[in-house]
């Protein structure tokens, strides 16, 4: 299959209406079912501004839209993954809204029933942490740096920065990172669980399309449905309720036409063994 590229904001879009500019703010390209977006303000090192935002939302609404889509990796233009939002609009959020508006392009993603690699590359600081921890799986380069940054410009973590650094990680590595203020490197970040894993920066697009590649190839009912359990036990609290929870979807892939076939592919192989 070919690849595709292109970029947002497009001529007529929402995100082109409200920047007034042609520069996009991210780049989308897919390839073998998965697509990459590239953060793209580099010159800013990919800061969280309300273009960047709009630009996440409506490239998502694309991708979701699309039938060769089946995993998503999201990485930044060099020199940075995301450092963090706008100080201009982050300094003019008076009202929970305004902050609302920060946080709609990580949320989106993490929100999103695909599934999701981020590939950091570079800093990812605060808002781009948070942009990171949105994504199902995080994926560091060697040159990778997780920086909350809040405590130095004495802010209170937002987004759901604590949240989901405690599910990701643990009760002491959310304190000193959030708290202290420690700042770890993509080494660091996998040996306590923030990334999957640390790879050279060479190898990190390579090693996060081949880790989204064995998603977007499953059967893509059963590849949401996976997802949406995981993220689903989250409120279960016991054996027979998580079992409870799994009965239905399993059902479903039970009669579903891609078990059917895979099934009798198995069933071949072993036959062809024996």
């Amino acid at each position: 299959m070919g690849t595709e590229f292109w970029a947002f904001p497009v001529n007529g879009s929402a995100s082109l209406l409200e920047t007034g500019n042609n520069d996009p703010m991210i780049t989308l390209e897919v390839s073998d079912r998965v697509a990459t977006i590239t953060l793209s303000d580099p010159e800013r090192r990919n800061i969280v501004s309300a273009a960047l935002n709009a630009a996440v939302v409506e490239g998502m609404d694309e991708l979701e839209s699309r039938g060769d889509v089946g995993a998503v990796v999201v990485t930044g233009a060099p020199p940075a993954f995301c450092a963090g939002a706008d100080l201009d609009d982050l300094a003019a959020c008076d009202t929970e809204e305004k902050l609302r508006k920060i946080y709609s392009g990580f949320l989106r993603l993490a929100n999103s029933p695909l599934p999701t690699v981020a590939a950091v590359n570079g800093a990812a600081v605060g808002a781009g942490l948070n942009l990171a921890l949105a994504c199902d799986v995080i994926l560091a380069g060697q040159s990778a740096k997780f920086d909350t940054r809040f405590l130095q410009i004495g802010l209170h973590p937002g987004g759901g920065n604590t949240w989901r650094l405690r599910r990701i990680t643990d009760l002491q590595s959310t304190m000193a990172l959030v708290l202290f203020g420690e700042v770890i490197d993509g080494a660091r970040a996998a040996e306590i669980g923030l990334a999957w894993k640390c790879v050279p920066d060479a190898e990190l697009l390579g090693v996060a399309h081949a880790m989204a590649a064995k998603a977007a190839a499953g059967p893509a009912e059963v590849v949401r449905s996976m997802k949406a359990t995981i993220l689903g036990m989250d409120a279960v609290t016991n054996s027979e309720d998580a079992v409870s929870a799994e009965l239905g979807p399993q059902l479903a892939s039970l009669g579903g036409a891609a078990f059917v076939e895979l099934l009798a592919q198995l069933r071949a192989q072993i036959a062809a063994k024996s």
